[in-house]
């Protein structure tokens, strides 16, 4: 049985049972929200390691024009695209989505025009380099430093893109000298860390 979960604006959507997911906090996402702005409006947001989808839906509610969510657990990656069809076709305006099934760094790997390649027809006249990348693994996963590697060896990014990496406010998160460091924000246990991809 399938728990629920409330968008910021009062939308219900589906959690996965049995699974050891950790939502993102409706303070942290509303944080996101407010600092993205209008900015979020017919952008390409990239959601990496996205559990239920929930900040992938907040972002398709509120205008992203593209979401492309990532999930290993395929239990979760059902889920996460239950929730943003619902989400998709509660809107007015047309926007697209697809949900990946895949190790987050494998499917890195693989470089965004091999991705172009790969994806369906509807998606490849709308999909753009990332304008957002949200990336929220398990606090204890040490993947971070892999992923913001190959998010630039990947080609996946813009020069003005934005990636907001959702962390244990325990935890040191060391970034290497590819990345600009444009905010941090700490809410209750959770921490948020703001970059730009030095893209010379």
């Amino acid at each position: 049985m399938k728990g629920s979960l409330r968008l910021l604006g009062g939308m219900k959507i589906n959690s996965p049972s049995g699974l050891h997911t950790r939502p993102t906090t409706s303070i942290v996402r509303e944080a996101v929200m407010n600092m993205v702005g209008e900015k979020i409006n017919n952008c390409n947001w990239l959601d990496l390691c996205s559990g239920s989808g929930i900040m992938g839906c907040e972002a398709l509610q509120r205008g992203a024009k593209t979401v492309i969510a990532v999930e290993l657990n395929s239990n979760a990656a059902r889920v996460c695209k239950s929730n943003l069809s619902l989400v998709s076709e509660r809107k007015q305006t047309s926007s697209n989505f697809e949900v990946i099934n895949s190790d987050v760094i494998t499917w890195l790997k693989e470089g965004f025009e091999s991705h172009i390649i790969k994806s369906k027809q509807t998606m490849k006249a709308n999909l753009n380099k990332f304008d957002f990348v949200y990336f929220d693994p398990p606090y204890k996963a040490k993947i971070y430093s892999s992923v913001l590697e190959n998010l630039i060896n990947g080609k996946w990014l813009q020069k003005k893109s934005l990636v907001i990496c959702e962390f244990s406010k325990s935890s040191f998160l060391e970034i290497s000298e590819s990345w600009t460091i444009t905010n941090k924000r700490h809410y209750g246990k959770s921490s948020l860390i703001f970059l730009t991809p030095n893209l010379a």
